[in-house]
């Protein structure tokens, strides 16, 4: 379907809309042109405050028609139209504004009004035909002018109807109708998808692995937009712009400082390349949330004296230079590091030649100053080359897998782009998806265009359901009953008193990011001796806390509620929570966020309080849950429910079994690479988790929660390790206490045994 004028409604805001017949003759005179030739619809507003809605809440208005004879209230509620114009010039820069008016004359309009419009049109000056199409031109340029480069080309592309005889095969969605579930596909995705799935035959939207033509004026433009040197479209998922950016500079036998919190593509990463891991163990709070690593970890001492102390690394020198650092920025949890105080930590000794930022959950940060400092691409003056690997698609607005590679070039070395397309291109796919080309050029655009105004909105509804949920737990507990927390600052200062997180404007917080940097004399986040002004949270990720545990990790005996079984509900109610640890569980706010579902999650914890306060039968709640385990379940109610679990995690001490499995780096054995030689040649098998005591590990082991590696494949069960098996047996006997309740954990293959699952894994042969 092409894209037309009608595509772009005529925003109109005039008092005449809700006048008699004899005033509003002429606009529905205008409207009716509008319908018989210029193609544009057109949506009415009779007053300011409406048509400000109406903006707000569409993003497809082609133009804006301000009435400027339009009764107000000047000492009442009702908008002014200069502050309509106002509004919609700061959400949108490139709009095109006309003032329509009957009797005013040029030099009555402010200049700072004329700064903002685009055009004048006289109501009864000029004819219906000349004002339809003059606002019609208007919306005509505007709508062209809103594709940005690659997406334009490729709309232009598919609306000439080519007959196309190259890949792919079903040549624009043709292929499709000749079979029925190929007819179902097509009707489904509709016929612009197919005749936009191209080949890289097409030169005129150039080539993505080349980086020329329309590909690479966009991959160009979105460096510029992103602040970095040079951007790349990764098509793969950010897991293979992990791998591009670590093929391009490390090689077997470098040495990688590592996060321990880090994604499984990076660890995969030292896998390929053959590197040494060398790693830092992030801060973890009482609750088991997974906090910063400490920036001593990137000095000079602290760097020799973990490489002095590796085991696989006796025959180097303590001064050895690290070949590429991993940081992931920001956690799970949103803790977003302040970069420039890492490259300080590193600038007198330079050891770290290469740092990488896996900003995956982050891509937003460059465009609003809430976060100004705390991302990789702020970077100024390092030393060393910076990279950053973005998923465009989690947080912004790109397709599936559809991912970012940003590098700002360090003051004494940069990259070559040319070699640096070699692992490139190493990873890059000779039949690129093209519409997810576009989605990435697309994302880019909209940043640009208003990102700050984009970023600002969905900061702000975070931060209002922050307070929302601050000041339901006040005033429920502050009536002796229970309800969700945050976890946030119990207290902000604001105009030099501290006033309760509720109580804060929510425009200050908005604006200011001196609320959310974490600082060792206010201690709501839990984590001791933190650096001053090292770390942030991120408004829009939202923990939100379950009863049962305090701030210092005492549970209670009684009332705890394990954050599993309140996403398990939300899930009945159609809202699938981000990730879930014992007694919390994580929320997004992000682009697609509206107030309509804040308002859904709201309503459904309160519906929980409710079935839950009055003890209702579990089979009304999980029925699926009952009928499946009928024999564990059956009588229970859902408060009771809540109680054996907490009642079994605090019996069982399963949160401080976590903390010590994760206070360890196990003893490396080999290197990752050479545990994946083992596994690839076959020279491995299954052990019960039981019986790991003095076994290496062959594979990764990642407990969700907390979704970090509690053992890397080469790492032997042994010393304080054996802790790690300690836990993983904890959570096997949890599953068969309470099944249904099943956690994910890469690297363990669950079987079972008379009537019990066992937890085994892959180890290296004895």
């Amino acid at each position: 379907m092409k894209m037309t004028l009608s595509d772009w409604p005529v925003l109109i805001v005039s008092g005449e809309f809700s006048a008699g017949n004899n005033e509003g003759h002429r606009l529905r005179e205008l409207l009716e042109e509008f319908g018989k030739t210029s193609d544009c619809s057109v949506i009415a507003s009779p007053d300011y405050e409406d048509a400000l809605e109406i903006f707000t809440s569409r993003a497809d208005i082609g133009c804006v028609i301000i009435d400027w004879d339009l009764e107000f209230e000047k000492d009442g509620e009702k908008m002014t139209p200069e502050t309509l114009l106002a509004r919609v010039r700061a959400r949108n820069s490139r709009i095109p504004v006309i003032l329509l008016t009957d009797h005013w004359e040029t030099e009555n309009l402010s200049g700072d009004v004329l700064s903002q419009i685009n055009d004048c049109l006289w109501k009864t000056a000029d004819t219906v035909e000349f004002i339809a199409g003059r606002i019609a031109n208007w919306v005509k340029s505007y709508s062209a002018d809103v594709l940005p480069e690659f997406f334009g080309k490729l709309v232009e592309y598919s609306e000439r109807y080519k007959y196309a005889w190259h890949t792919p095969g079903h040549l624009g969605g043709q292929g499709f109708l000749r079979a029925p579930a190929g007819v179902a596909m097509f009707k489904f995705f509709g016929e612009n998808t197919f005749r936009s799935d191209l080949s890289i035959s097409v030169p005129e939207l150039g080539s993505l692995l080349d980086h020329e033509g329309a590909a690479g004026d966009a991959e160009r433009n979105s460096a510029r937009v992103f602040g970095a040197d040079h951007t790349y479209y990764v098509l793969n998922g950010t897991s293979t712009v992990n791998q591009i950016i670590w093929r391009s500079q490390v090689l077997a036998g470098d040495i990688a400082l590592v996060d321990r919190n880090c994604h499984k593509s990076l660890n995969y990463a030292m896998v390929i390349t053959g590197a040494t891991p060398v790693y830092m163990i992030p801060r973890r709070n009482a609750r088991g949330i997974i906090g910063p690593v400490r920036l001593s970890e990137f000095s000079a001492d602290s760097i020799a004296k973990r490489i002095d102390a590796h085991p696989l690394l006796k025959d180097r020198k303590a001064k050895s230079h690290v070949r590429m650092s991993a940081l992931t920025n920001s956690t799970y949890d949103g803790v977003c590091y302040n970069t420039g105080a890492i490259f300080a930590e590193n600038a007198e000794s330079g050891m770290i030649e290469n740092f990488h930022f896996d900003e995956a959950w982050y891509a937003y940060a460059h465009f609003h100053p809430v976060y100004a400092g705390h991302y990789g691409m702020a970077a100024k003056g390092c030393r060393h080359p910076v990279f950053c690997s973005q998923s465009t698609h989690k947080l912004l607005t790109a397709f599936s897998q559809a991912s970012m590679l940003h590098i700002r070039n360090g003051v004494e070395r940069g990259i070559d782009p040319v070699l640096f397309n070699e692992s490139y291109m190493m990873h890059g796919s000779t039949s690129p998806q093209y519409s997810m080309i576009a989605s990435l050029d697309v994302a880019t655009k909209m940043m640009d265009d208003n990102g700050e105004t984009i970023l600002g909105d969905i900061i702000r509804e975070a931060i209002q359901l922050r307070r929302k949920i601050a000041d339901l737990h006040r005033e429920l507990h502050r009536d002796g009953d229970w309800f969700f927390g945050m976890w946030q600052p119990h207290t902000v200062k604001y105009k030099g008193t501290k006033v309760d997180f509720a109580d804060c404007p929510t425009d200050y917080l908005v604006k200011n990011q001196e609320p959310w940097v974490l600082d060792s004399h206010d201690n709501w986040h839990g984590f001791e001796d933190i650096e001053k002004n090292y770390v942030m949270l991120d408004p829009i990720k939202l923990t939100i806390l379950t009863p049962g545990m305090d701030d210092n990790g005492e549970m209670s005996a009684n009332g705890g509620i394990p954050a599993a079984i309140v996403s398990n509900f939300l899930i009945r109610h159609n809202i699938v929570c981000e990730k879930t640890d014992y007694y919390s569980f994580l929320l997004l706010n992000s682009l697609g966020t509206t107030r309509a579902k804040q308002g859904s999650l709201l309503a459904a914890l309160f519906e929980f309080k409710k079935l839950y306060d009055a003890e209702t039968p579990l089979e009304a709640v999980f029925p699926d849950l009952v009928k499946n385990n009928p024999d564990r379940y059956k009588g229970e109610t859902l408060k009771s429910h809540c109680e054996s679990m907490h009642n079994y995690l605090r019996e069982h001490k399963i949160m401080e079994l976590m903390h010590r499995a994760f206070e360890v780096i196990p003893r490396p054995s080999m290197l990752p690479a050479e545990a994946a030689a083992h596994v690839v040649r076959g020279s491995v098998e299954m052990a019960d988790v039981s019986e790991l005591n003095g076994r290496t590990v062959a594979v990764m082991l990642v407990p969700y929660p907390p979704g970090i590696p509690v053992m890397m494949g080469g790492e032997t069960v042994s010393g304080d390790a054996d802790s790690i098996a300690e836990y993983l047996l904890a959570r096997e006997k949890f599953e068969n206490a309470f099944p249904g309740y099943e956690g994910d954990i890469h690297g363990i293959t669950r079987e079972r045994r008379g009537g019990r699952i066992v937890f085994r894994t892959l180890c290296i042969k004895k």
